[in-house]
């Protein structure tokens, strides 16, 4: 049996002047080993999530701050990261990308380090990273400024994902470092087809696909699978539920993808995660809006093993009680649920990634939680 991953939790609770919430982070993160790697002169990427303009959830600046800092305490040479999104909107290329970025607060001046986007002005510059065991993924299109960093260190805001059902470190590893053309590889295991008698015709699928791919003809929507890429934007934007999956297995295929290209980012050099479970919002951060949170904060959780730090998170989320006035108390959901994530989005199972990942060799699931 697999020795346990140690994943290290402290709570957000600041009550003294002695410390204040950033100090407690790299508290916790020096406490959890991150003092052990070597920086020194070392280029340090920070794959973070800047928000999609008009989303309030993503993590405040002031935690990429106290990231960075730590990095050149211990003499390296840190820039905050992403890729580029392959749906349209705030991030669809490195100037509206960093545009984004500054917007909300992710400016040198308030986090003390740079931004450079991982695949480039278009979204096109990757490496191709062989996946060591991967079963869908042989070679991962990774933004190439991510793999040019020595040491790799991942500041997640962890909530829930309407495609992968959770969003944790690995989605931002995997997806968030997937060049254009990687997300698309991840996304294609199944497209999406429009329930006719559910559709009123509104056109926001359409408005939101980058491929032209929906169309409306009298007062209904349909989508050309020719010039689909399977992103599942549309299913998000949809206000009467109307997009669905073509295929049942199409989320797990997506997660056992994303658990594939982690496998490819992480590999061959030093890596540390870090996850805040805060404004525990149901969907991705890559929306233009954000829902009341699903479950109260929790806290900052750090660890070698992103796996482990997935697991640990999720179960925390799962021990708290559901919001009211959250989505899990709208009709279609279960408040009662003790899964809050699977209430959230039934037709995805959040597991299927952290078993895949555990499969490949890259953390396990079981954990020791060491509370500072």
């Amino acid at each position: 049996m697999a020795e346990k991953a140690k994943v290290y939790f402290a709570d957000f609770r600041a009550p003294s002047w002695r410390e204040n919430l950033p100090q407690k982070l790299a508290r916790l993160m020096m406490t959890a080993g991150f003092g052990e790697i070597d920086m020194d002169g070392k280029f340090v990427a920070i794959k973070i999530h800047f928000g999609e303009p008009g989303n309030l959830a993503y993590l405040r600046p002031n935690w990429a701050r106290a990231v960075a800092d730590l990095v050149k305490s211990q003499g390296g040479k840190p820039f905050l990261t992403d890729c580029n999104t392959l749906y349209i909107g705030g991030r669809k290329n490195a100037l509206d990308h960093i545009e984004s970025a500054y917007v909300n607060g992710f400016t040198p001046y308030s986090t003390g380090c740079h931004i450079l986007i991982g695949d480039g002005l278009k979204g096109s510059d990757e490496v191709c990273v062989p996946v060591r065991g991967g079963e869908y993924v042989k070679e991962a299109k990774i933004g190439r400024a991510i793999m040019d960093a020595d040491v790799f260190v991942t500041l997640t805001h962890f909530k829930g994902h309407e495609q992968a059902g959770m969003g944790g470190c690995l989605k931002n590893i995997g997806m968030g470092c997937g060049s254009r053309a990687g997300k698309m590889e991840m996304h294609s295991s199944g497209k999406p087809h429009v329930e006719q008698e559910l559709c009123v015709g509104c056109g926001a699928c359409a408005r939101i696909c980058a491929h032209g791919a929906p169309s409306i003809t009298d007062r209904k929507a349909s989508i050309d699978h020719a010039k689909c890429v399977g992103c599942g934007r549309c299913l998000a934007v949809c206000p009467k539920d109307a997009v669905q999956n073509d295929y049942d297995e199409a989320p797990a295929i997506l997660n056992k993808k994303i658990a594939e290209y982690s496998k490819a980012v992480v590999d061959g050099r030093p890596c540390f995660h870090v996850s805040l479970v805060v404004d525990v919002s149901p969907c991705c951060d890559c929306h233009g809006e954000n829902d009341v949170p699903i479950t109260p904060d929790v806290g900052m959780f750090a660890s070698f093993d992103p796996v482990a730090l997935d697991q640990a998170c999720a179960d925390a989320v799962n021990a708290q009680p559901a919001l009211p006035g959250s989505v899990l108390f709208d009709e279609g959901h279960d408040a009662a649920c003790p899964d809050h994530l699977t209430a959230a989005h039934a037709d995805t199972d959040w597991r299927v990634c952290l078993e895949h990942a555990e499969k490949l060799g890259l953390g396990v699931r079981e954990y020791e939680l060491i509370k500072i």
